[in-house]
Protein backbone atom coordinates (compact mmCIF):
# COMPACT_ATOMS: atom_id res chain seq x y z
CA UNK A 1 0.00 0.00 0.00
CA UNK A 2 2.89 2.69 1.02
CA UNK A 3 4.47 2.22 -2.63
CA UNK A 4 1.23 2.93 -4.09
CA UNK A 5 0.50 5.36 -1.92
CA UNK A 6 3.81 6.90 -2.95
CA UNK A 7 3.63 6.46 -6.33
CA UNK A 8 -0.13 8.14 -7.44
CA UNK A 9 1.46 10.95 -4.51
CA UNK A 10 4.62 11.40 -7.23
CA UNK A 11 2.07 11.89 -10.42
CA UNK A 12 -0.02 14.39 -7.65
CA UNK A 13 2.96 16.42 -6.88
CA UNK A 14 3.74 16.62 -10.66
CA UNK A 15 1.05 18.24 -11.80
CA UNK A 16 0.48 20.65 -9.22
CA UNK A 17 4.61 21.66 -9.44
CA UNK A 18 4.72 22.10 -13.17
CA UNK A 19 1.74 24.29 -12.94
CA UNK A 20 3.02 26.31 -10.32
CA UNK A 21 6.73 26.21 -11.34
CA UNK A 22 5.38 27.72 -14.88
CA UNK A 23 3.26 30.57 -13.11
CA UNK A 24 5.94 31.17 -11.53
CA UNK A 25 8.69 31.42 -14.29
CA UNK A 26 5.71 33.58 -15.81
CA UNK A 27 5.96 36.04 -13.08
CA UNK A 28 9.89 36.05 -12.89
CA UNK A 29 10.48 36.95 -16.30
CA UNK A 30 8.99 39.92 -15.85
CA UNK A 31 11.24 40.73 -12.58
CA UNK A 32 14.26 39.80 -13.93
CA UNK A 33 13.46 41.84 -17.73
CA UNK A 34 12.30 44.81 -15.72
CA UNK A 35 15.23 47.00 -16.60
CA UNK A 36 14.78 46.12 -20.22
CA UNK A 37 10.80 45.95 -19.93
CA UNK A 38 10.91 49.84 -18.71
CA UNK A 39 12.32 50.97 -22.22
CA UNK A 40 9.73 49.37 -23.74
CA UNK A 41 6.64 50.37 -22.27
CA UNK A 42 7.78 53.33 -20.21
CA UNK A 43 8.38 57.30 -21.48
CA UNK A 44 12.34 56.46 -22.39
CA UNK A 45 13.52 60.11 -21.39
CA UNK A 46 13.25 59.33 -17.53
CA UNK A 47 15.06 56.12 -17.00
CA UNK A 48 15.08 55.95 -13.28
CA UNK A 49 10.98 56.80 -13.64
CA UNK A 50 10.53 54.02 -15.99
CA UNK A 51 12.57 51.65 -14.22
CA UNK A 52 10.65 52.25 -11.13
CA UNK A 53 7.21 52.73 -12.97
CA UNK A 54 8.11 48.87 -14.26
CA UNK A 55 8.87 47.98 -10.30
CA UNK A 56 5.77 49.47 -9.45
CA UNK A 57 3.96 47.65 -12.56
CA UNK A 58 5.15 44.29 -11.34
CA UNK A 59 4.27 45.29 -7.75
CA UNK A 60 0.60 45.70 -9.00
CA UNK A 61 0.86 42.27 -9.87
CA UNK A 62 1.27 41.00 -5.79
CA UNK A 63 -1.09 43.31 -4.27
CA UNK A 64 -4.33 41.82 -6.24
CA UNK A 65 -2.68 38.19 -5.34
CA UNK A 66 -5.24 38.38 -2.12
CA UNK A 67 -7.86 39.00 -4.12
CA UNK A 68 -7.09 36.44 -6.34
CA UNK A 69 -6.69 34.05 -2.70
CA UNK A 70 -9.90 35.25 -2.29
CA UNK A 71 -11.76 34.74 -5.35
CA UNK A 72 -10.31 31.26 -6.40
CA UNK A 73 -10.18 30.44 -2.80
CA UNK A 74 -13.93 30.51 -2.49
CA UNK A 75 -14.21 28.62 -6.03
CA UNK A 76 -11.86 25.86 -4.92
CA UNK A 77 -13.82 24.93 -1.09
CA UNK A 78 -17.01 25.15 -3.41
CA UNK A 79 -16.46 23.39 -6.40
CA UNK A 80 -12.99 21.16 -5.83
CA UNK A 81 -9.35 22.18 -6.19
CA UNK A 82 -8.56 20.76 -9.32
CA UNK A 83 -11.08 22.89 -11.76
CA UNK A 84 -9.36 26.28 -9.92
CA UNK A 85 -6.41 25.30 -10.55
CA UNK A 86 -7.12 24.78 -13.98
CA UNK A 87 -8.59 28.03 -14.73
CA UNK A 88 -5.62 29.32 -13.00
CA UNK A 89 -3.14 27.92 -14.85
CA UNK A 90 -4.70 28.81 -18.04
CA UNK A 91 -5.33 32.50 -17.14
CA UNK A 92 -1.90 33.02 -16.02
CA UNK A 93 -0.36 31.79 -18.83
CA UNK A 94 -1.90 33.63 -21.39
CA UNK A 95 -1.71 37.10 -19.66
CA UNK A 96 2.16 36.56 -19.63
CA UNK A 97 1.73 35.16 -23.90
CA UNK A 98 -0.08 38.53 -24.08
CA UNK A 99 2.50 40.55 -22.46
CA UNK A 100 5.06 39.24 -25.29
CA UNK A 101 2.37 40.57 -27.62
CA UNK A 102 2.21 43.92 -26.33
CA UNK A 103 3.65 46.90 -29.06
CA UNK A 104 5.76 49.44 -27.57
CA UNK A 105 5.05 52.67 -26.01
CA UNK A 106 6.48 54.25 -29.11
CA UNK A 107 4.05 52.67 -31.11
CA UNK A 108 0.81 52.62 -29.39
CA UNK A 109 1.53 55.67 -26.60
CA UNK A 110 -0.02 55.26 -23.46
CA UNK A 111 -1.78 52.12 -23.91
CA UNK A 112 1.12 50.05 -23.81
CA UNK A 113 1.67 50.81 -20.09
CA UNK A 114 -2.04 50.64 -19.61
CA UNK A 115 -2.48 46.69 -20.78
CA UNK A 116 0.58 45.63 -19.23
CA UNK A 117 -0.66 46.76 -16.42
CA UNK A 118 -3.82 45.22 -16.95
CA UNK A 119 -2.06 41.56 -17.78
CA UNK A 120 -0.33 42.01 -14.71
CA UNK A 121 -3.12 42.42 -12.70
CA UNK A 122 -4.43 39.19 -14.42
CA UNK A 123 -1.29 37.09 -13.62
CA UNK A 124 -1.70 38.40 -9.82
CA UNK A 125 -5.13 37.05 -9.67
CA UNK A 126 -4.29 33.61 -11.12
CA UNK A 127 -0.95 33.29 -8.91
CA UNK A 128 -3.58 34.33 -6.20
CA UNK A 129 -5.52 31.21 -6.78
CA UNK A 130 -2.75 28.59 -8.00
CA UNK A 131 -0.24 28.14 -4.90
CA UNK A 132 -3.48 27.40 -2.43
CA UNK A 133 -4.70 24.92 -4.93
CA UNK A 134 -1.56 23.27 -4.96
CA UNK A 135 -0.83 23.06 -1.80
CA UNK A 136 -3.76 21.64 -0.59
CA UNK A 137 -3.99 19.46 -3.13
CA UNK A 138 -0.91 18.12 -2.34
CA UNK A 139 -1.95 18.07 1.52
CA UNK A 140 -4.78 16.28 1.01
CA UNK A 141 -3.18 13.36 -0.69
CA UNK A 142 0.13 12.97 1.68
CA UNK A 143 0.31 10.18 3.93
CA UNK A 144 0.06 11.23 7.77
CA UNK A 145 3.24 12.14 9.39
CA UNK A 146 4.73 13.24 6.20
CA UNK A 147 2.91 16.39 5.13
CA UNK A 148 6.00 18.37 5.40
CA UNK A 149 8.19 16.46 3.32
CA UNK A 150 5.74 15.80 0.29
CA UNK A 151 4.87 19.69 0.28
CA UNK A 152 8.42 21.07 0.18
CA UNK A 153 8.65 19.87 -3.20
CA UNK A 154 5.65 22.36 -3.93
CA UNK A 155 8.01 24.83 -2.31
CA UNK A 156 11.05 24.07 -4.84
CA UNK A 157 9.09 25.38 -7.55
CA UNK A 158 8.98 28.50 -7.15
CA UNK A 159 12.84 28.67 -7.22
CA UNK A 160 12.71 26.60 -10.03
CA UNK A 161 10.62 28.48 -11.61
CA UNK A 162 12.90 31.46 -11.08
CA UNK A 163 16.04 29.65 -12.29
CA UNK A 164 14.22 28.12 -15.64
CA UNK A 165 13.25 32.12 -16.36
CA UNK A 166 16.88 32.85 -15.71
CA UNK A 167 18.12 30.36 -18.02
CA UNK A 168 15.58 31.39 -20.67
CA UNK A 169 16.58 34.44 -20.89
CA UNK A 170 20.32 33.58 -20.26
CA UNK A 171 19.75 31.34 -23.68
CA UNK A 172 18.07 34.04 -25.45
CA UNK A 173 20.13 36.64 -24.86
CA UNK A 174 23.40 34.32 -25.88
CA UNK A 175 21.51 33.27 -28.92
CA UNK A 176 20.98 36.71 -30.19
CA UNK A 177 22.77 40.06 -30.97
CA UNK A 178 22.90 42.79 -28.29
CA UNK A 179 20.72 44.92 -30.62
CA UNK A 180 18.23 41.87 -31.83
CA UNK A 181 17.63 40.94 -27.84
CA UNK A 182 16.65 44.62 -26.84
CA UNK A 183 14.85 44.97 -30.29
CA UNK A 184 12.40 41.69 -30.03
CA UNK A 185 14.59 38.88 -28.64
CA UNK A 186 13.02 39.65 -25.15
CA UNK A 187 9.50 39.30 -25.95
CA UNK A 188 10.41 35.58 -26.75
CA UNK A 189 10.56 34.24 -22.64
CA UNK A 190 7.27 35.47 -22.78
CA UNK A 191 6.36 33.61 -26.14
CA UNK A 192 7.61 30.78 -24.57
CA UNK A 193 5.41 30.41 -21.57
CA UNK A 194 2.64 28.93 -23.91
CA UNK A 195 3.63 25.57 -24.75
CA UNK A 196 4.97 25.10 -20.83
CA UNK A 197 1.29 25.80 -20.34
CA UNK A 198 -0.21 23.44 -22.83
CA UNK A 199 1.80 20.23 -21.59
CA UNK A 200 0.66 21.10 -17.94
CA UNK A 201 -2.84 21.62 -19.14
CA UNK A 202 -2.85 18.13 -20.12
CA UNK A 203 -1.15 16.47 -16.87
CA UNK A 204 -3.60 18.24 -14.75
CA UNK A 205 -7.11 17.21 -17.35
CA UNK A 206 -6.17 13.53 -16.10
CA UNK A 207 -6.15 14.26 -12.53
CA UNK A 208 -8.68 13.38 -10.09
CA UNK A 209 -10.14 15.50 -7.34
CA UNK A 210 -8.70 15.66 -3.68
CA UNK A 211 -9.29 12.48 -2.15
CA UNK A 212 -10.36 14.15 1.26
CA UNK A 213 -12.21 17.31 -0.45
CA UNK A 214 -14.23 14.69 -2.79
CA UNK A 215 -14.82 12.43 0.31
CA UNK A 216 -15.92 16.00 2.34
CA UNK A 217 -18.07 16.55 -0.75
CA UNK A 218 -19.90 13.10 -0.94
CA UNK A 219 -21.01 13.50 3.11
CA UNK A 220 -22.54 17.41 2.17
CA UNK A 221 -19.61 18.71 4.66
CA UNK A 222 -17.96 21.15 2.21
CA UNK A 223 -18.66 25.02 2.66
CA UNK A 224 -21.45 26.92 1.13
CA UNK A 225 -20.18 30.43 2.25
CA UNK A 226 -16.33 29.98 2.96
CA UNK A 227 -15.71 33.75 2.40
CA UNK A 228 -18.03 34.15 6.06
CA UNK A 229 -16.97 30.90 7.76
CA UNK A 230 -13.16 31.80 6.98
CA UNK A 231 -13.06 35.79 8.26
CA UNK A 232 -16.61 36.40 9.79
CA UNK A 233 -15.90 33.24 11.98
CA UNK A 234 -13.90 35.21 14.89
CA UNK A 235 -11.98 31.47 15.96
CA UNK A 236 -11.26 31.28 12.30
CA UNK A 237 -9.82 34.49 11.89
CA UNK A 238 -7.75 34.59 14.50
CA UNK A 239 -5.76 31.63 12.74
CA UNK A 240 -5.69 33.58 9.64
CA UNK A 241 -3.82 36.74 11.27
CA UNK A 242 -1.91 34.57 13.38
CA UNK A 243 -0.91 32.68 10.20
CA UNK A 244 -0.62 36.06 8.78
CA UNK A 245 1.71 38.57 11.36
CA UNK A 246 2.91 35.34 12.48
CA UNK A 247 4.63 33.53 9.83
CA UNK A 248 3.85 34.83 6.33
CA UNK A 249 4.89 37.99 6.40
CA UNK A 250 8.23 37.54 7.85
CA UNK A 251 8.50 34.59 5.60
CA UNK A 252 7.65 36.99 2.27
CA UNK A 253 10.34 39.50 3.23
CA UNK A 254 13.12 36.86 3.75
CA UNK A 255 12.02 34.86 0.57
CA UNK A 256 12.30 37.75 -1.78
CA UNK A 257 15.15 39.32 0.24
CA UNK A 258 17.43 36.66 -0.49
CA UNK A 259 16.39 35.80 -4.33
CA UNK A 260 14.89 39.11 -6.05
CA UNK A 261 16.66 42.12 -3.63
CA UNK A 262 19.94 39.95 -4.62
CA UNK A 263 19.60 39.85 -7.77
CA UNK A 264 18.27 43.64 -8.34
CA UNK A 265 21.42 44.66 -5.80
CA UNK A 266 24.04 43.00 -7.58
CA UNK A 267 22.52 44.77 -10.94
CA UNK A 268 21.74 48.00 -9.94
CA UNK A 269 23.43 48.64 -6.77
CA UNK A 270 26.67 46.98 -7.46
CA UNK A 271 26.48 47.51 -11.29
CA UNK A 272 27.55 43.64 -11.92
CA UNK A 273 27.22 42.47 -16.05
CA UNK A 274 23.49 41.25 -15.82
CA UNK A 275 24.72 37.81 -17.38
CA UNK A 276 26.91 37.47 -14.51
CA UNK A 277 24.65 38.31 -11.91
CA UNK A 278 21.90 35.61 -13.71
CA UNK A 279 24.47 32.81 -14.05
CA UNK A 280 25.64 33.51 -10.31
CA UNK A 281 21.71 33.39 -9.06
CA UNK A 282 21.44 30.32 -10.85
CA UNK A 283 24.08 28.43 -9.58
CA UNK A 284 23.31 29.40 -5.46
CA UNK A 285 19.97 28.53 -6.45
CA UNK A 286 20.66 24.85 -7.91
CA UNK A 287 22.89 24.68 -5.07
CA UNK A 288 20.56 25.51 -2.18
CA UNK A 289 17.24 23.99 -4.03
CA UNK A 290 17.34 20.51 -2.19
CA UNK A 291 17.47 22.15 1.78
CA UNK A 292 13.59 23.77 0.39
CA UNK A 293 12.56 19.32 0.88
CA UNK A 294 15.44 18.58 3.82
CA UNK A 295 13.74 21.63 6.06
CA UNK A 296 10.26 20.09 4.82
CA UNK A 297 11.27 16.62 5.76
CA UNK A 298 12.58 18.06 9.19
CA UNK A 299 9.89 20.12 9.50
CA UNK A 300 7.97 16.34 10.06
CA UNK A 301 10.49 15.27 12.55
CA UNK A 302 10.59 18.19 14.77
CA UNK A 303 7.56 20.70 14.21
CA UNK A 304 7.08 23.79 11.44
CA UNK A 305 7.59 26.58 14.07
CA UNK A 306 11.33 26.42 15.07
CA UNK A 307 12.73 25.64 11.72
CA UNK A 308 10.92 29.04 10.12
CA UNK A 309 11.40 30.98 13.40
CA UNK A 310 15.26 30.36 12.87
CA UNK A 311 15.42 31.12 9.58
CA UNK A 312 13.94 34.55 9.96
CA UNK A 313 16.15 34.90 13.10
CA UNK A 314 19.06 34.18 11.33
CA UNK A 315 18.28 36.57 8.26
CA UNK A 316 17.33 39.29 10.58
CA UNK A 317 21.26 39.37 12.50
CA UNK A 318 22.51 38.55 9.19
CA UNK A 319 21.33 40.34 6.39
CA UNK A 320 23.33 43.39 7.12
CA UNK A 321 26.55 41.96 7.55
CA UNK A 322 26.45 39.76 4.13
CA UNK A 323 25.51 42.85 2.30
CA UNK A 324 28.59 44.58 3.01
CA UNK A 325 30.43 41.70 2.20
CA UNK A 326 29.12 41.74 -1.43
CA UNK A 327 29.39 44.85 -1.62
CA UNK A 328 33.17 45.68 -0.31
CA UNK A 329 33.86 42.00 -2.52
CA UNK A 330 33.68 43.74 -5.89
CA UNK A 331 34.03 47.67 -5.39
CA UNK A 332 36.75 49.08 -7.54
CA UNK A 333 37.39 51.19 -4.49
CA UNK A 334 39.37 48.42 -2.83
CA UNK A 335 41.36 47.01 -6.30
CA UNK A 336 44.18 48.21 -7.93
CA UNK A 337 42.99 50.22 -11.23
CA UNK A 338 45.67 49.44 -14.16
CA UNK A 339 45.72 53.03 -15.50
CA UNK A 340 48.13 52.43 -18.59
CA UNK A 341 45.56 50.08 -20.28
CA UNK A 342 42.65 52.85 -19.66
CA UNK A 343 40.85 54.06 -22.78
CA UNK A 344 38.37 56.44 -23.64
CA UNK A 345 36.66 56.60 -26.88
CA UNK A 346 34.40 59.83 -27.69
CA UNK A 347 31.52 59.30 -30.55
CA UNK A 348 28.72 60.98 -31.89
CA UNK A 349 25.10 59.09 -32.12
CA UNK A 350 21.67 59.50 -33.34
CA UNK A 351 19.04 58.85 -31.04
CA UNK A 352 16.10 57.72 -31.46
CA UNK A 353 14.20 61.13 -31.69
CA UNK A 354 16.71 61.67 -34.49
CA UNK A 355 18.58 63.89 -32.41
CA UNK A 356 22.59 63.75 -31.95
CA UNK A 357 23.80 61.81 -28.57
CA UNK A 358 27.84 62.77 -27.25
CA UNK A 359 28.84 59.11 -26.30
CA UNK A 360 31.86 58.55 -24.07
CA UNK A 361 32.93 55.05 -23.32
CA UNK A 362 35.59 54.39 -20.77
CA UNK A 363 37.32 50.90 -20.33
CA UNK A 364 38.76 50.30 -16.88
CA UNK A 365 41.30 47.13 -16.47
CA UNK A 366 41.75 46.11 -12.35
CA UNK A 367 45.11 43.87 -11.23
CA UNK A 368 43.06 41.43 -10.40
CA UNK A 369 41.00 41.05 -13.25
CA UNK A 370 38.42 43.08 -13.00
CA UNK A 371 36.68 45.15 -15.75
CA UNK A 372 34.67 48.15 -16.13
CA UNK A 373 32.89 49.89 -18.90
CA UNK A 374 31.18 53.16 -18.43
CA UNK A 375 28.69 54.97 -21.04
CA UNK A 376 28.52 58.42 -20.19
CA UNK A 377 25.31 60.00 -22.50
CA UNK A 378 25.41 63.53 -22.75
CA UNK A 379 22.47 64.90 -24.76
CA UNK A 380 22.60 67.32 -26.84
CA UNK A 381 20.51 70.23 -28.55
CA UNK A 382 21.71 72.52 -31.57
CA UNK A 383 24.83 70.38 -30.78
CA UNK A 384 25.50 71.84 -26.99
CA UNK A 385 24.65 69.90 -23.98
CA UNK A 386 20.84 69.93 -22.92
CA UNK A 387 19.89 71.00 -19.58
CA UNK A 388 17.50 69.67 -16.94
CA UNK A 389 17.13 71.01 -14.34
CA UNK A 390 19.94 73.64 -14.07
CA UNK A 391 22.18 70.73 -15.17
CA UNK A 392 23.86 69.01 -18.36
CA UNK A 393 21.63 65.97 -18.82
CA UNK A 394 24.06 62.81 -18.77
CA UNK A 395 23.17 59.57 -17.86
CA UNK A 396 26.01 57.19 -16.83
CA UNK A 397 25.66 53.47 -17.24
CA UNK A 398 28.36 51.23 -15.16
CA UNK A 399 28.90 47.51 -16.36
CA UNK A 400 31.65 45.63 -13.92
CA UNK A 401 32.38 42.46 -15.27
CA UNK A 402 33.86 40.59 -11.55
CA UNK A 403 36.49 38.11 -11.81
CA UNK A 404 36.49 34.22 -10.68
CA UNK A 405 37.05 34.48 -6.84
CA UNK A 406 34.95 37.78 -6.72
CA UNK A 407 31.97 35.44 -8.50
CA UNK A 408 32.46 32.15 -6.36
CA UNK A 409 32.40 34.97 -2.95
CA UNK A 410 29.28 36.56 -4.58
CA UNK A 411 27.94 32.75 -5.12
CA UNK A 412 28.63 31.83 -1.48
CA UNK A 413 26.86 34.77 -0.19
CA UNK A 414 23.73 33.92 -2.09
CA UNK A 415 23.81 30.39 -1.38
CA UNK A 416 23.94 31.45 2.48
CA UNK A 417 20.66 34.13 1.95
CA UNK A 418 18.84 31.05 -0.11
CA UNK A 419 19.61 29.02 3.25
CA UNK A 420 17.15 31.45 4.97
CA UNK A 421 14.79 31.08 2.01
CA UNK A 422 14.21 27.29 2.31
CA UNK A 423 14.22 27.61 6.58
CA UNK A 424 11.19 29.40 6.20
CA UNK A 425 9.80 28.73 2.71
CA UNK A 426 9.90 24.65 3.12
CA UNK A 427 7.76 24.17 5.87
CA UNK A 428 5.01 26.70 5.62
CA UNK A 429 2.55 25.03 3.16
CA UNK A 430 2.47 22.28 5.51
CA UNK A 431 2.09 24.36 8.51
CA UNK A 432 -0.95 25.96 6.67
CA UNK A 433 -2.81 23.30 5.41
CA UNK A 434 -2.49 22.34 8.92
CA UNK A 435 -3.94 25.39 10.56
CA UNK A 436 -7.32 25.03 9.30
CA UNK A 437 -10.27 22.46 8.65
CA UNK A 438 -10.77 20.85 4.96
CA UNK A 439 -13.91 22.62 4.11
CA UNK A 440 -12.75 26.34 4.36
CA UNK A 441 -8.79 25.16 3.87
CA UNK A 442 -8.56 26.83 0.32
CA UNK A 443 -9.67 29.75 1.19
CA UNK A 444 -8.05 30.60 4.62
CA UNK A 445 -5.10 29.08 4.28
CA UNK A 446 -4.14 31.47 0.60
CA UNK A 447 -4.79 34.84 1.85
CA UNK A 448 -2.47 35.36 4.41
CA UNK A 449 0.25 33.20 2.26
CA UNK A 450 -0.70 36.05 -0.45
CA UNK A 451 -0.78 38.77 1.96
CA UNK A 452 2.39 37.77 3.68
CA UNK A 453 4.20 36.99 0.51
CA UNK A 454 2.24 39.19 -2.67
CA UNK A 455 1.93 42.51 0.13
CA UNK A 456 4.79 42.84 2.36
CA UNK A 457 7.29 40.56 0.08
CA UNK A 458 6.22 42.28 -3.42
CA UNK A 459 6.35 45.43 -2.12
CA UNK A 460 10.02 45.00 -1.11
CA UNK A 461 11.92 45.93 -4.40
CA UNK A 462 10.37 48.79 -4.64
CA UNK A 463 10.38 50.18 -1.05
CA UNK A 464 14.04 49.05 -0.88
CA UNK A 465 15.18 50.25 -3.91
CA UNK A 466 13.55 53.45 -2.47
CA UNK A 467 15.73 53.38 0.39
CA UNK A 468 18.45 53.11 -1.14
CA UNK A 469 18.11 55.84 -3.59
CA UNK A 470 17.16 58.15 -0.87
CA UNK A 471 20.33 57.25 1.43
CA UNK A 472 22.41 58.12 -1.57
CA UNK A 473 20.93 61.55 -2.55
CA UNK A 474 21.54 62.22 1.22
CA UNK A 475 24.96 61.55 0.63
CA UNK A 476 24.92 58.25 3.31
CA UNK A 477 28.08 56.70 3.31
CA UNK A 478 26.19 52.68 3.51
CA UNK A 479 23.61 54.08 1.55
CA UNK A 480 23.64 50.71 -0.13
CA UNK A 481 23.01 48.80 3.36
CA UNK A 482 19.64 51.10 3.50
CA UNK A 483 16.87 49.02 1.63
CA UNK A 484 17.51 46.30 4.33
CA UNK A 485 15.68 48.03 7.03
CA UNK A 486 12.14 46.93 5.46
CA UNK A 487 13.04 43.19 5.53
CA UNK A 488 14.73 43.46 9.05
CA UNK A 489 11.91 45.11 10.61
CA UNK A 490 8.93 43.23 9.25
CA UNK A 491 11.30 39.65 9.86
CA UNK A 492 11.57 41.13 13.77
CA UNK A 493 8.27 41.74 14.05
CA UNK A 494 6.83 38.59 12.56
CA UNK A 495 9.23 36.58 14.66
CA UNK A 496 8.31 38.18 18.05
CA UNK A 497 4.60 36.99 16.83
CA UNK A 498 5.37 33.80 16.09
CA UNK A 499 7.52 33.34 18.92
CA UNK A 500 4.91 33.78 21.67
CA UNK A 501 1.89 32.57 19.98
CA UNK A 502 2.27 30.23 17.56
CA UNK A 503 2.01 26.60 18.64
CA UNK A 504 4.59 23.63 17.81
CA UNK A 505 1.72 21.45 16.66
CA UNK A 506 1.21 17.92 16.10
CA UNK A 507 2.86 17.10 13.07
CA UNK A 508 1.12 13.75 12.54
CA UNK A 509 -2.78 15.39 13.26
CA UNK A 510 -5.13 13.75 10.39
CA UNK A 511 -5.85 16.80 7.60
Amino acid sequence: MKEKSTKGIWKVISASSMGTMIEWYDFYIFGSLAVVISTKFFPSDNPTAAFLSTLATFAAGFVVRPFGALFFGRLGDLIGRKYTFMVTLLLMGGATFLIGCIPSYETIGFMAPLLVLILRLLQGLALGGEYGGAATYVAEHAPVGQRGYWTSWIQTTATVGLFISLMVILATRNVLTPEQFDEWGWRVPFWLSIVMVGVSYLIRKNMDESPVFAKAKSEGKTSTNPLKESFGNRYNLKFVLLALFGATMGQGVVWYTGQFYAMNFMKTVMSIDSSQVDTLLGIALIIGTPLFVFFGWLSDKVGRKYIMMGGMLLAILLYRPIYKQMYETTSVKNKTEMVEKTTVLAELKENKKQTKDSIYTTNKEYADGTTLVEIKTVSLENGVAKVVDGKPKVETKTTIKINSSDNWALIFLVFVQVIFVTMVYGPIAAFLVEMFPVKIRYTSMSLPYHVGNGIFGGLLPAISTYFVTNAKDLGHPEFYLEGLWYPIVIAAVSFVIGMVYIKNKDKNAHV
